[in-house]
């Protein structure tokens, strides 16, 4: 019990900063609507929980120990982000067209994989549980059950921000034009955000 609640600790530390996935969960939905972003959100921490497999397995350790596959995992995430920024601003006045009040969907399949994409290249999060799993289990096994830790602190504090921003998206789907401004904003974000992830320099 100890073991969980340290690593728990630490993890609610890392999540409730702003970083990747609250930026990403922000931006989601402003764009596009509470409901997705949650749906993004679910994704993200499922990214996030094949980054502990990764980690049980080993593979974390390849990343952290080599600079070219940090790079490369670096860069997709980015690259990924920045496109979906740029589509966010591409189709911000698509939903002006009809209501103002019409949320676009982008299916719950879509919301789902582009969360776990996201999740799984965030270089911030591999980082920390290659670091921080090791201190706190000994064996795959043990690795497996605490960083489970990790995505449900993840899906309780990005929901809290999923739930702001979509509440704050209602008020400007009011007004076309604001409605088009937020979501070229949201979208203005994740560049932003991909941007930052490409920047991110090892701390070795």
């Amino acid at each position: 019990m100890s073991t969980f609640l340290a690593f728990g600790a630490l993890s609610l530390i890392l999540i409730v900063i702003p970083g990747p996935s609250v930026l990403f969960t922000i931006g989601r939905a402003l764009t596009v609507g509470r409901r997705e972003a949650l749906l993004s959100v679910v994704g993200n921490a499922t990214g996030a929980y094949l980054q502990v497999v990764a980690v049980a397995l080993g593979i974390g350790a390849l990343v952290e120990r080599s600079a070219t596959v940090f790079t490369v995992v670096k860069f997709v995430g980015a690259a990924y982000v920045v496109y979906l920024g740029v589509q966010a601003i591409r189709h911000r006045r698509r939903v002006t067209e009809a209501l103002a009040v019409t949320v676009p969907t982008i299916g719950p399949v879509r919301a789902l994989r582009d969360g776990v994409v996201v999740g799984f290249t965030n270089p911030k999060t591999i980082i920390f549980l290659v670091v921080a799993l090791p201190e706190f289990t000994d064996g795959p096994a043990q690795m497996l059950a605490v960083g489970a830790l990790f995505p449900i602190i993840a899906v309780l504090c990005d929901s809290v921000w999923a739930f702001a921003a979509g509440t704050a998206r209602a008020w400007f789907a009011r007004s076309p034009r604001r409605l088009a401004a937020i979501g070229g904003t949201g979208g203005l974000m994740m560049i932003g955000l991909g941007a930052s992830l490409a920047l991110t320099n090892r701390a070795d």
